[in-house]
């Protein structure tokens, strides 16, 4: 690189994070806003619409009727965000609580009512009409429904499809066109091939009927019996999209008439906003401080990388319309955390070049060509995971995955791209003196190995501590053995009609205090726009206490018995909710092993790896259920938060292990296990540290909620490093003994 081309490099990078920070800040324009201020937040953040639903003609529906209807409308709204959530509420009530809006109105004129869709024939068995046409894409019914039922002309009903997508495909003509694509449950698909069979010999439509109207009357093009279909038209995108989501919400299987609907506002307060920003500032200026303070010239060129990395992101979170949540912040936490592991690994790398005695320009080549492997292998593997979460995961675990693909992809970026242009730059300009990048100082490999024994005993007992821990609450303490939040189990949503507008800071502090010394739970608290109503959530409720709580807030804020309702809710989490969480783990653990094993030729570095995984998300549930901290929506995205961190940290090692026996080959296995975990010992430690320093800041500054987050991603950053550098290594030799395999293995 030339002086000139170096000077433009430093130029345009510092030119380009100022421009695209002021733009996150300030915006362009006098009534502009930031960028940051126009990103989307979640209901704990932002607040949204709620909007509640009755069951029609039911007032005591069957719990396996709610639980099919709640799922089916959680896929239907998660369309207007990840976030959305769906849960029950007294016998026959769904609540719907979408965040970032405030328009209740278009959202339930988009949504429509939930209730029953029929498939209709065109003539009954007698060749009566059941719907003629009165114009372009319009039709009428001849009949009522229930003598369409009657009389056998409803073929199908919405609970007979299993699933509606608009996908695009191609006509006669090559030309691409937009469908909606139809699968049927197995009832419904011999429903489905006798109708369309009885369409097809009569030449007659099928008219899709729901809500008081026809959706769509396709013309039936053959008998079709494999429960598969496709209706096409001159379809937008848009429009056949629209279709889909209405046919799927017809599939409900109760019928539902809207209650009510309200916006609500945000679950913490700006408080807790401001202070959680405030922790992360105060936490990067720590790491930005400790990378220049260790790595030198290199750790301030890291530190404008990461600048450059915070203010694309908030960009790119505007650009790709994410919806930004707690758990979303845990994604952006962990890819911050991985941004600096890069960048350590790199410098690193460096250094060990200088202290073999090569140049400083031949060192910087050198060490980025050796980092790569490491850094690509930790971010490719944890981008895997990341993006099945994204695509098989429910509402919140989206959410998360969204933000920490987002994250890794600039990770890598700002760390082999921004970063490298910065240290060439300013080698070309004259920092060329090894004292600017130091030097790897000599020595002796600890045998990490020879203490393995120990190692598994320390952590077999953590786990099984942890086990004991959960039947003594279980079994001798009579309660949950993890101190399940509302989002898990359900509980009590008492809403309150108060004499005067509260703010949620106020709230918080001075509300929130006297319900929890009644309940002894926490609290989640709603206020309702444009009311004096607050709608505070807490575990469930018996009769006395729920006694007890009514009588605080006569007391103590001179409220009369008739302005305070209690209605019991279910859970926010599913367990549709949690199978698909399940399911897309499961799925992103396969598919992490089949990466490692191609990239590492053997199946024991991934075992090894899944291993340390799992003992490090059983330390921390060992710590949820010691500690009591609830377990609420954060719990899965801390639990991901880790094993994300985790299988980073371990690849990191696994990397250097396989580089080393290529290098070695006259060396014990051992030695090179043991050479491997202390070369990279410096870097599991500070990587570690920097990302301890920003939850800690979030654990210092945070509300409780906050703190019942950043508690357990505290212990979890912790062993994650002393499992990458005491179990990772010791667990790939002993299952190297116990199965060697082929010699070159």
């Amino acid at each position: 690189m030339k002086k000139g081309t170096a000077i433009i490099t430093l130029v345009l990078i510092i030119a380009l994070t100022l421009g695209i920070g002021f733009l996150d800040i300030k915006g362009v324009g006098d009534n502009e806003k930031g960028i940051a201020e126009q990103i989307s937040l979640g209901l704990d953040l932002a607040g949204g619409v709620s909007i509640t639903y009755q069951v029609v003609g039911d007032e005591n529906p069957s719990s396996e009727d709610m639980s099919d209807t709640i799922y089916k409308l959680q896929q239907r709204v998660t369309g207007y965000s990840t976030e959305a959530i769906v849960y029950q509420e007294g016998l026959n009530r769904i609540n719907i609580e979408i965040p970032g809006v405030s328009d209740a109105t278009t959202i339930l004129q988009e949504l429509g009512r939930p209730g029953q869709l029929y498939f209709i024939a065109e003539t009954d068995d007698e060749g009566n009409a059941n719907y003629h046409r009165v114009g372009e894409d319009q039709w009428e019914l001849d009949k009522t429904i229930d003598e369409l039922i009657a009389d056998g002309s409803v073929k199908l009903q919405g609970t007979d499809v299993a699933d509606a997508r608009a996908v695009s495909t191609q006509d006669n003509y090559k030309n691409t066109i937009y469908a909606v694509s139809l699968t049927m449950t197995e009832e419904g698909k011999q429903k489905f091939a006798e109708a369309t069979t009885r369409a097809y010999g009569k030449g007659e439509s099928l008219g899709i009927y729901y809500d008081g109207a026809f959706v769509s009357v396709p013309t039936v093009q053959g008998a079709l019996t494999t429960g598969e279909a496709q209706i096409t038209g001159s379809f937008t995108y848009e429009e056949a999209e629209k279709l889909a989501s209405t046919i799927r919400i017809g599939g409900l299987s109760l019928e539902l008439e809207e209650l009510h609907s309200k916006v609500v506002g945000a679950q913490l307060g700006q408080d807790a906003i401001s202070t959680s920003l405030k922790a992360g500032l105060f936490g990067f200026v720590a790491v930005a401080i400790f990378m220049i303070a260790v790595y030198f010239m290199p750790g301030a060129c890291a530190v404008l990388a990461l600048v450059a990395y915070i203010a694309l992101i908030v960009l790119l979170l505007k650009g790709f319309d994410m919806t930004l949540t707690l758990a979303g912040i845990a994604g952006i936490i962990l890819s911050v955390g991985m941004a600096v592991d890069a960048n350590v690994v790199i410098f690193a790398r460096i250094r060990e070049e200088i202290a073999a005695g090569y140049s400083v320009d031949s060192a910087i080549k050198t060490g980025f060509n050796k980092a790569l492997s490491a850094i690509l292998d930790g971010n490719i593997t944890t981008l895997i995971a990341a993006i099945v979460l994204w695509v098989l995961g429910p509402g919140s675990v989206k959410g998360f995955a969204q933000t920490l693909v987002l994250g890794i992809v600039l990770s890598m970026f700002t760390a082999l791209v921004v970063t490298r242009l910065l240290i060439r730059a300013m080698y070309t300009l004259g920092m060329k003196s090894e004292k600017f990048y130091g030097r790897v100082k000599g020595s002796k490999s600890v045998n990490f190995l020879s203490k393995r024994g120990l190692f598994f005993a320390i952590s077999s007992a953590i786990i099984v501590a942890g086990l004991v821990i959960m039947g003594v609450n279980k079994f001798a303490l009579n309660r949950d053995e993890l101190n399940y939040s509302l989002e898990f189990k359900g509980g009590t949503a008492t809403t309150v009609d108060f004499d005067k507008e509260w703010n949620l800071d106020d709230l918080t502090a001075q509300v929130a205090p006297e319900i929890e010394k009644v309940t002894g739970s926490n609290v989640q608290i709603q206020t309702i726009s444009g009311t004096n109503e607050v709608i505070f959530k807490t575990n469930s409720l018996d009769v006395d206490t729920r006694e007890d709580l009514q009588d605080m807030f006569v007391e103590k804020f001179g409220l009369s018995e008739s302005k305070i309702t209690t209605e019991t809710i279910s859970s926010t989490i599913s367990s549709e909710m949690k199978r698909d969480t399940l399911i897309a783990v499961i799925v992103s653990i396969v598919l992490m092993l089949i990466y490692i094993r191609i990239r590492f030729k053997d199946f024991k570095f991934g075992f090894s790896s899944i291993i340390c995984l799992a003992h490090d998300v059983l330390v921390v549930i060992a710590f949820y259920a010691a500690a009591r901290v609830s377990v609420g929506n954060t719990f899965v995205a801390c639990l991901l938060t880790i094993v994300g961190y985790s299988i980073n940290a371990t690849i990191v090692i696994f990397d250097r292990i396989r580089e080393n026996r290529s290098i070695m080959v006259r060396e014990d296995l051992k030695e090179v296990i043991n050479k491997s975990v202390t070369q990279t010992l410096s870097r599991s430690i500070f990587t570690s540290l920097t990302t301890f320093i920003m939850v800690a800041f979030l654990f210092g500054f945070g509300v409780s909620s906050i703190r019942d987050f950043a508690l357990p991603l505290m212990v979890g950053i912790a062993c994650g490093c002393y499992s990458s550098v005491c179990l990772a290594g010791a667990l790939w030799f002993t299952l190297k003994n116990k199965f060697p395999g082929k010699k070159n293995a």
